[in-house]
């Protein structure tokens, strides 16, 4: 005797739910094949060791992967900023002998061969224009003080040793001329500055030039505080000069 097959009985609601489930399980398929997952979250912004302590790595030469958008903008207005500075240093009174400096101030003055030696330095700073305008003094020139360039890991490193406004950081090839200093500022008595990037209140970008046989000039355009652009002189150490605080 042939046997009927034995079939199995659904309720209705029993295949109204079975056939929304796939539906359902379709719908949510299709939408994970059609649509991208989001993209990942932008990288934070590098930051270079002012310090030589700095993992030991490849010397950095490409500031332009590192520098802030503050930054590149106060570097891309360097003229606009020694005009100014120029035209207050002459206009409004100031404290010092700007006489004296010479080609320090002289846009014009640089020479090839911009790289400076490793050792001992000393240097000072002199001030221009006024931030405050007809208000402020139009330029400052100081004491002497001590500076440092080593050779890191990770390049050139420029310190100033001494004095309440201490900026430390490195050195990048740029050209035969140029060097740009990438660099933060340690004020009083705080301890030596040591990271750019990570207050921005006291980055600083900066232009090394070569101005003498044995001179270089560090020129900071509109720095954070006082003047319109900051120049830091540097020559090879020698005998001690009175130093006035800056």
């Amino acid at each position: 005797m042939q046997r009927s097959p034995i079939r199995f009985f659904r309720p209705a609601h029993v295949r109204t739910g079975l056939i929304t489930l796939s539906l359902s399980l379709s719908a949510v398929l299709a939408a994970c094949a059609t649509t991208p997952p989001p993209p990942p979250p932008p990288p934070p912004p590098p930051s270079i060791p002012a310090a030589p302590d700095a993992p030991t790595g490849a010397v950095l030469a490409d500031w332009r992967g590192v520098i802030t958008a503050a930054d590149r903008d106060r570097y891309q207005r360097r003229v606009a900023a020694w005009s100014l500075a120029l035209e207050q240093s002459r206009r409004q009174t100031g404290s010092g002998d700007l006489a004296l400096v010479g080609d320090l101030i002289d846009p014009a003055a640089t020479r090839a061969g911009v790289t400076p030696p490793e050792g001992a330095y000393r240097c000072r700073t002199v001030k221009l224009g006024s931030q405050g305008g007809d208000g402020g003094l139009g330029y400052v020139v100081y004491g002497w003080f001590a500076c440092r360039i080593e050779n890191t890991a990770l390049g050139l490193k420029l310190t100033k040793l001494s004095g309440s406004q201490r900026q430390a950081g490195l050195l990048f090839p740029e050209n035969d001329r140029e060097m740009v200093f990438l660099g933060s500022m340690a004020l009083a008595s705080e301890p030596a500055a040591r990271t750019y990037g990570q207050r921005p209140e006291r980055d600083m970008v900066s232009v090394l030039e070569r101005i003498g046989e044995s001179r270089w000039r560090l020129v900071t355009p509109w720095p954070a505080n006082e003047s319109n652009l900051d120049i830091l002189e540097l020559v090879p150490a020698a005998a001690a000069t009175p130093a006035r605080r800056r």
